[in-house]
């Protein structure tokens, strides 16, 4: 058993004790968190066989989950239970990505981020530039929008500035 498929079981637990009552709290979660996404479906090796399949029945569960505790919250709040998840693509060219494939079949939105490679002057110094692009939202008559994209930079303090592109 590899590391990820060990880390896929722990989190397919998680997520599946959030369904059962005695494992609800009093105020259930309103957002989903899964940070390296990539870790839960990949091998060791890289891409594997059944990477698809996992991605595809993780991003069912996680759906589900976010619905299931949408449900529950429905009497004190509004709004629905989000999932956020963070997803390193092992492919340069993302669209590439097998695993992204599946994935954006099942969330509703994407953010890319991609190093521009270069810098910017400002007056303290000079800045990383990161482009920021978010995807697949859907307008209110849930037709796919326009691509939205920013421009990210980081001074040397930490300071961050977004600028619409």
């Amino acid at each position: 058993c590899s590391d990820s498929q060990l880390m896929y079981g722990l989190l397919m637990n998680h997520l599946l004790i959030l369904h059962e009552p005695a494992h609800t709290s009093p105020t259930p979660p309103s957002l989903i968190l899964v940070d390296g996404l990539e870790g839960y479906l990949r091998g060791p090796g890289g891409l594997d066989p059944g990477e698809r399949s996992r991605a595809a029945h993780l991003s069912a569960l996680l759906c589900d989950s976010a619905a299931f505790l949408t449900q529950l919250l429905r009497p004190s709040r509004s709004d629905p239970c989000r999932v956020v998840a963070s997803f390193r693509s092992a492919v340069d060219a993302a669209a590439e990505d097998p695993a992204l494939d599946v994935l954006d079949r099942y969330f509703q939105a994407r953010c890319t981020v991609d190093r521009a490679g270069g810098y910017e002057a400002a007056a303290a110094g000079l800045r990383e530039v990161w482009h920021v692009y978010l995807s697949g939202i859907r307008d209110r008559e849930h037709r796919p929008a326009a691509t939205r994209e920013w421009k990210l930079l980081i001074s040397p303090d930490g300071f961050m500035e977004f600028e619409l592109v």
